[in-house]
């Protein structure tokens, strides 16, 4: 197994000493929870209504991982680090400000059919695939929009929160398993999918997490809004290339673009193998923020209309999770990590990630849902009741429970979602 460094190194001084003040500060005198109940989903994370602190007890060599992938999380790109040819952002934090979501997106398009829903079988009107890239740099002169055709949809994906992802990443695959069996025996309609992928990425040979290899298959998908990335290093380098024109070993080509750059300002990789475990394992550490405790009518109420079924309120994690804190806990991550047909106004026309279709999507991790301000892979929910009014397929007997309650009962339901 590669050993890693948990040396920190100094990036930018000011970003750095920006991101030790404020976790220092975060944890000057901080309590801890250290029985996993209402603190946050166990590995008792810090007491502290915010987002973007780290799991509470870790080693002060992880806390230093921490702060140096902090660092690079806020650091902006610009075209002499290898920034584009074409890009969507310039940071991390662009599009998960404060480690929650937005205000960031992304614009996806798709060749659809008549209804507006399936794929088509020829794609090729859109040359340089299904992701806007409106920004230019390093020479490029043509950004890649979306073309003004009636068979083209064009869908947003707000940039989802970071926060708990080590949690999710943690969970044993047998847990994940274990729920998509249970749903298949149900006779309500909710028969979420694990979404098996294949690995893309070329060999991290950090292999601390995990030792995946390229063309591997099989592997269970948690990360983004398909569940089409299976650890935090890909999807890290993943976002460093697509959204970023940034690559790294583990993804060294630049995306195809109308101008045929193959190259940018920084010639060859862009990014260091250890930035990229570096960012990533800020995410593994960031903490679920607290929980109030909630009001046993509330949850009741959650598992009554069937929300547990799909937001399972808990997982195991796997015993031997590199970072202790995080091993061998019941995770409050409030998600099954399976995709769902959630009906036609929710579909995008897209069915590449895996085996996600047009119309499924994972569930969402409800995880700091108090410091979101729009719901939905899109935004398009402005409060907790607009998004589970928008729940459809899988999810309509849910809803249609939902809006059977009272006024009082849903605004109870509500405020208990509201504050996860």
């Amino acid at each position: 197994m590669a050993s890693r460094s948990l040396r920190p190194r100094v990036l930018w001084v000011g970003a750095l000493s920006l991101s030790v003040a404020s976790a220092l500060g975060a944890c000057d005198g901080a309590a801890t929870d250290g029985d996993g109940g209402d603190g946050g989903g166990g590995g008792g994370s810090i007491v502290g209504d915010a987002p973007g602190l780290p799991i509470a007890g870790i080693s002060d060599e992880w806390r230093a991982r921490f702060n140096d992938g902090d660092a690079l999380f806020e650091l902006p790109h610009r075209e002499a680090d290898g920034l584009g040819p074409l890009y969507i952002r310039q940071s991390c934090s662009a599009c998960h400000t404060d480690d929650v979501r937005g205000p960031g997106f992304v614009v996806k398009m798709a060749v659809v059919e008549s209804d507006g829903v399936t794929p088509a079988a020829d794609q090729s009107l859109l040359a340089y695939g299904h992701t806007e890239r409106p920004y230019v740099a390093a020479g490029a002169t043509t950004p890649i929009d979306a073309p003004d055709d009636a068979s083209v949809k064009v869908t947003r994906r707000v940039g989802p929160p970071v926060i708990g992802r080590g949690y999710i990443e943690a969970i044993r695959d047998d847990e994940i398993e274990r729920v998509e069996a249970e749903q298949a025996k149900r006779t309500d309609g909710i028969h979420g999918r694990i979404n098996r992928v294949t690995i893309v990425s070329q060999a991290n040979p950090d292999t601390t997490f995990f030792a995946f290899q390229p063309g591997q298959e099989g592997v269970i998908g948690r990360f983004g809004l398909k569940a089409r990335q299976p650890s935090l290093d890909d999807f890290t380098a993943d976002a460093f290339q697509g959204d970023m024109g940034l690559t790294t070993i583990m993804r060294p080509d630049e995306p195809p673009n109308p101008d045929g750059l193959t190259d940018d300002l920084a010639p060859g990789i862009d990014i260091p193998i250890d930035d990229v475990n570096r960012v990533a394992d800020y995410m593994r550490l960031l903490a679920i923020p607290p929980r109030a405790k909630a009001d046993p009518k509330a949850v009741d109420l959650f598992t009554q209309v069937n929300c547990a079924a799909c937001h399972v309120p808990s997982m195991r994690t796997r015993a031997d999770y590199p970072i202790p804190e995080l091993a061998d806990i019941d995770a409050e991550v409030y998600t099954d990590l399976l995709l769902h047909d959630l009906g036609d106004e929710l579909a995008d026309g897209l069915a590449f990630e895996g085996t996600a279709t047009s119309r499924d999507w994972r569930t969402a991790p409800l995880i700091g849902l108090r410091f979101n301000r729009t719901f939905m892979h899109d935004g398009r929910a402005k409060s907790i009741h607009e998004a589970v009014a928008a729940h459809a397929g899988e999810a309509s007997g849910s809803r249609d429970a939902y809006l059977a309650l009272s006024p009082d009962d849903q605004a109870l339901l509500d405020s208990f979602v509201d504050s996860l």
